[in-house]
């Protein structure tokens, strides 16, 4: 998926009554979808027995891209099973990109603390526990998931694909010196303001998109914590990853090391 930040977003921000006191935190995940309806359903129940178990506030912003197979049909039915206080769903009229589906969906969301995830498994819900208490620990502004920290994998990619990764983070990381050890990963938690800054900072597209998110945070001297993630390759359907988003990757590399 491509991304256009033409959008500018502003930020009230929303862990502060204007009285200045805390409000209890809340977790709005942001989950893009196109033809997820066979992952979507197993996806929140998932999310929402994590969230139960952990007495966390929550809600899902489900932005579909007019999926064709009845994703946004499903959405529906969960609307109904979950209520809408936590599911929301949120379409747009095709194929507009991650990055304008994570704008899109910031409108709407809720929540003081945003989690962008994939909605085909390879990101597990579990981790999540970890996330925001590491995050809370140390009051980061950004906890990242990654496969290569010690406890974290990829599991479901052949050799070849397994190289292709290790090798554009390791060209990124040589590079770039960024604050994290998975440039490219996308299973991330956020302050909701860092979150906004990032966005409307990043021009990149496609699988780029996510490693400048990660760059641009260094440039703004944000915080970054890491927690160790199992990387599944998605159950069903196809995967998006082709050679023109590998070469768009090297591309974008070398465009943020020259203008970072």
């Amino acid at each position: 998926m491509e991304t256009d930040n033409h959008a500018i977003l502003t930020v009230d921000d929303a862990s502060h009554h204007p009285s200045g006191t805390m409000t209890v935190n809340k977790y709005s995940v942001l989950l893009p979808t196109y033809n997820e309806r066979e992952n979507l359903p197993i996806i929140t129940w998932l999310l929402a027995r994590t969230f139960t178990q952990e007495n966390v506030d929550w809600e899902v912003v489900i932005v579909d891209d007019g999926s064709p197979d009845g994703t946004q049909d499903v959405a529906k039915e969960l609307q109904k099973v979950y209520g809408e206080e936590h599911i929301q769903l949120r379409p747009r009229a095709g194929k507009l990109g991650l990055g304008t589906a994570y704008v899109h969906g910031l409108q709407f969301a809720t929540g003081n603390y945003i989690i962008i995830m994939d909605a085909d498994f390879s990101h597990h819900p579990k981790f999540i526990p970890q996330m925001i208490r590491l995050q809370a620990q140390h009051n980061y502004d950004i906890v990242s998931g990654t496969r290569y920290l010690p406890g974290g994998g990829v599991y479901g990619w052949d050799l070849k694909r397994k190289l292709v990764s290790r090798g554009a983070n390791y060209l990124a990381t040589i590079m770039l010196r960024p604050k994290s050890s998975d440039l490219t990963g996308s299973f991330r938690l956020y302050k909701k303001d860092v979150l906004y800054q990032l966005i409307n900072a990043t021009i990149s597209k496609g699988y780029v998109f996510q490693m400048e998110m990660i760059v641009r945070a260094r440039q703004f001297n944000y915080t970054v914590g890491e927690v160790p993630i199992t990387f599944v390759d998605r159950v069903y359907g196809e995967s998006k990853m082709g050679m023109s988003e590998i070469a768009q990757y090297a591309q974008g590399v070398w465009r943020l090391f020259v203008s970072i």
